[in-house]
């Protein structure tokens, strides 16, 4: 299933953090919509946490959720034990729907396991330092080419700016 590119996503603050209590500690509206566009359609895999912080399945994409204890009995859930178990039923859903990328969307530990497994990161770079209770791991540039770079100005309904950038892992 090697034609299944693996994609990170995630909004990071200047200082790493993406999440407080729970929740993320700001408010963009701009980056939710670019979200919306780069998942529709594809395999989402996230932790427990991120789940229950959204509070229901992400509608227009296959959700699978990552779990040790709990199991989340819903019908547009697929449920896994591991991160490596969650990419093998995100790459099973994405032959099944057409889907060329999967897209792993949080918190701080999945992001943690998954950044060395991942081919390309969709990172929104909040132009702040935050108070967190969850991190994003340090992008190492021997590994990762920054590609393009969006300067996005905060919208109304957006507490920071932003900077939009396109990672590609650096080929050995």
């Amino acid at each position: 299933m090697a034609d299944i590119r693996r994609t990170i996503i995630a909004a990071v603050a200047r200082n790493g953090t993406i999440g407080r209590e729970g929740d993320m500690p700001w408010r963009l509206s701009s980056d939710l919509k670019r979200f919306k566009t780069l998942t529709l359609g594809k395999p989402v895999v996230m932790g427990r946490r991120t789940y229950d912080s959204i509070g229901k399945p992400l509608p227009g994409r296959p959700n699978v959720v990552i779990s040790r204890q709990a199991a989340i009995d819903h019908s547009d859930i697929s449920m896994a034990h591991s991160l490596a178990e969650a990419l093998e039923a995100a790459e099973r859903l994405a032959l099944q729907t057409g889907a060329g990328e999967i897209c792993i969307i949080g918190g701080g530990q999945i992001y943690a396991q998954a950044i060395d497994l991942a081919d390309r990161m969709y990172i929104t770079h909040v132009e702040a330092d935050l108070d967190g209770d969850a991190f994003f791991p340090a992008i190492d540039p021997g590994t990762w080419q920054a590609g393009e770079v969006v300067a996005v100005p905060a919208g109304e309904r957006d507490s920071y700016p932003t900077r939009f950038v396109v990672y590609e892992r650096r080929r050995a």
